[in-house]
């Protein structure tokens, strides 16, 4: 059993995790909490929208929550004259209260019901613009909108993809209820994809965002399913005789590795999509585990207890060498959940540090490893699509929650709920459009 790889209560590993996750109503956001702030912030002024007291869903407020959350941004003062148009702004006004960029936008609503949002990007110093965008939305995807104009604005002044666009996943519970979620990267607008009275874990986004592959104890034994958020139709692609867990897809999300002890003891497996063609991947005597692809495909970091204490391997997944382990991670007797930073560079994981569980990242090319979180009990790293945050659980007050921490472990921010656990998240890939 998985229970091998755990001491304490600590529960990381797919089978052992029995979680104590919430379940939360439609629509229903997770209260965030930030701590810290980036070495360097940008001080931006996010001017209230003209005409966004008309809508039901304001534009600014979400702007800023979002640029605020990423650590990277400082708020300056927006009060003032509405503005509309960029001939209306008095730079010295601006640069006096410290602005380096400011955003001002409007809204106006269409005879349609559909609304139009207009904003610049402007560089206070220079009195140049740096971005303007008009979208035309429905007016229930105002937060969508909201989310794609912070997205602007960070790439255009940071030069990285923006995230705030992106979905998370994570398991919920309230008194004898599991339930899936699948909710905005801000935590609004949650919504449950599955929900039991038996365990439901390690949910994996493909790679297009269209399907979530997760382990289901609903018929009392673990089976990992596929399924279709638009149309909610599902596919068990892992139903073998005795356990089968931990999905991972493949960069192309044709193929999954998953951990079966079809053979005996728990070890990784390659399945294409749609559950077929079945081929053993692992072959060693402890526990193998944990698998997560590169990006490029060709080979899967996981955890194995082979070496007499759980710690985290390479292995190809092509060629010759499939099936050959080389030990990645030496730094104390603990290390597990490894998942790859997205530009494949390095991968974060949990490292037990004396009694302490603590998300980590370790350099590939020198291994250097860096301690992000000082907290008891973390588990379930899930990097964002631009490496720059990290969403992960755990425990405030004997009570689980999600958390995100900067690649630098400079911010940290707290997502919790009024009652009950949340555990096992995972980030969602970039939006398909964007």
């Amino acid at each position: 059993m998985l229970m091998r790889f755990r001491q304490s209560s600590h529960h990381t590993f797919a089978l052992a995790l029995l979680l104590w996750l919430i379940s939360m109503p439609l629509q229903a956001a997770l209260d965030i909490e930030i701590f810290g702030g980036g070495a360097t912030q940008i001080p931006i002024a996010i001017a209230p929208f003209a005409g966004e007291e008309k809508l039901k869903q304001g534009i600014t407020a979400v702007v800023a929550a979002d640029l605020q959350r990423s650590g990277l941004f400082r708020l300056v003062d927006s009060s003032g004259p509405v503005l509309r148009d960029p001939r209306q702004i008095v730079y010295p006004d601006w640069k006096n209260r410290g602005a380096a960029a400011l955003v001002i936008g409007s809204t106006v609503i269409l005879p349609d019901g559909r609304v139009e949002v207009s904003f610049y990007l402007m560089d206070v110093a220079k009195q140049v613009q740096l971005a303007d965008y008009t979208m035309i939305v429905p007016a229930d995807r105002l937060r969508a909108a909201a989310h794609q104009i912070a997205d602007i604005i960070y790439e255009r002044l940071t030069g990285d993809v923006g995230v705030f666009s992106t979905r998370i996943a994570y398991i919920v519970k309230q008194g004898n209820k599991y339930a899936l979620q699948v909710a905005d990267a801000d935590g609004f607008n949650a919504q449950s994809i599955i929900e039991y009275s038996e365990p439901i874990i390690s949910p994996a986004w493909s790679p297009d965002g269209t399907q979530i592959a997760y382990v289901s104890f609903e018929n009392k034994k673990p089976v990992v399913y596929v399924q279709t958020l638009a149309t909610r139709a599902r596919k068990a692609v892992a139903n073998f005789k005795g356990s089968n867990s931990a999905p991972a897809w493949s960069p192309d999300g044709k193929k999954l590795a998953v951990v079966l002890s079809l053979q005996g003891g728990s070890q990784i497996f390659l399945v294409n999509a749609d559950g077929s063609g079945l081929q053993r991947l692992s072959q060693s005597s402890g526990i193998d585990t944990e698998p997560n692809f590169s990006p490029d495909g060709q080979s899967i970091i996981f955890t194995s207890d082979r070496g007499g204490s759980p710690q985290i391997y390479r292995m190809p997944v092509t060629g010759n060498a499939s099936g050959t382990a080389e030990r990645l991670t030496f730094e104390g007797s603990y290390n597990v959940s490894p998942h790859h930073s997205r530009d494949g560079k390095s991968f974060v994981f949990i490292h037990r540090s004396g009694t302490r569980f603590n998300v980590a990242v370790q350099d590939l090319a020198t291994r250097q490893v860096q301690l992000l979180t000082d907290s008891r009990f973390d588990e379930s790293p899930s990097p964002a699509p631009n490496d720059k945050m990290i969403l992960y659980a755990t425990e405030v007050k004997g009570r689980g929650i999600l958390a995100v921490v900067s690649s630098d472990g400079k911010t940290r921010q707290e997502l919790s709920m009024q009652v009950g656990d949340v555990r096992e998240p995972a980030w969602g890939p970039l939006p398909r459009v964007r």
